[in-house]
């Protein structure tokens, strides 16, 4: 039965990871800049955050839902204005940096940075609600640790995936390529950063 819940979250994990939006197009920008761990980093963070979530949702979503009510605008904001950031560093100048030069510092970073990106975003947690109440997940006291543990092992076994594919097709891909997905990467986290402030602006001023 043990097995079962695990198998169930790690779905789950895999289907709320793999759609590719600003957290897969950071993971990828990172890990042709600085290497597959740098990517993985990335995707450490998402994958706890997404437990989290799931740890929130599958202990019946009752007891957080007063709470994520009332700082929901605010961490839509905050990732907002996050992604904006990140966005607009995509476009800074920057040297080559190699896998090797990547310390400790820039890995927990990252990993800090995903965590944020993906704690911010009140969606996440009512996708998982949606999904365990759907098939009637809430509340299974007995299977919670595994489904949440299947749940991060999904998730994080779709960024570890994703960042060696990249990290391997990097080698045979032109020079600029890098380049070009650091500012496709800018872009797409301009334009989730503008659309999150945008629908959080008029509750603020409401």
């Amino acid at each position: 039965m043990s097995l079962l819940f695990f198998g169930k979250g790690m779905l789950l994990g895999l289907a709320i990871a793999a759609p590719l939006g600003p957290i897969g197009a950071l993971c990828i920008s990172r890990t042709l800049e600085r290497g597959f761990w740098a990517g993985v980093a990335g995707g450490l963070g998402t994958a706890l955050a997404d437990g989290a979530y799931a740890l929130m949702a599958a202990a019946g979503f009752a007891a957080f839902a007063v709470l994520l009510d009332t700082i929901a605008l605010p961490l839509q904001l905050v990732g907002g204005a996050f992604l904006l950031w990140l966005g607009f560093q995509s476009f800074r100048p920057r040297g080559e940096v190699t896998a090797a030069r990547t310390g400790a510092r820039g890995l927990l970073a990252t990993t800090a940075a995903t965590f944020v990106l993906t704690i911010a975003n009140p969606a996440t947690i009512l996708s998982f609600a949606a999904i365990f109440a759907g098939l009637g997940l809430a509340g299974e006291g007995e299977g919670v640790g595994m489904l949440v543990a299947g749940v991060f092992v999904g998730s994080m076994s779709w960024w570890i995936f994703l960042s060696g594919l990249v990290a391997v097709l990097h080698h045979r891909l032109p020079a600029a390529f890098s380049l070009w997905v650091s500012r496709v990467s800018g872009v797409v986290l301009l334009v989730f950063g503008v659309l999150a402030i945008a629908m959080g602006l008029p509750n603020l001023v409401g």
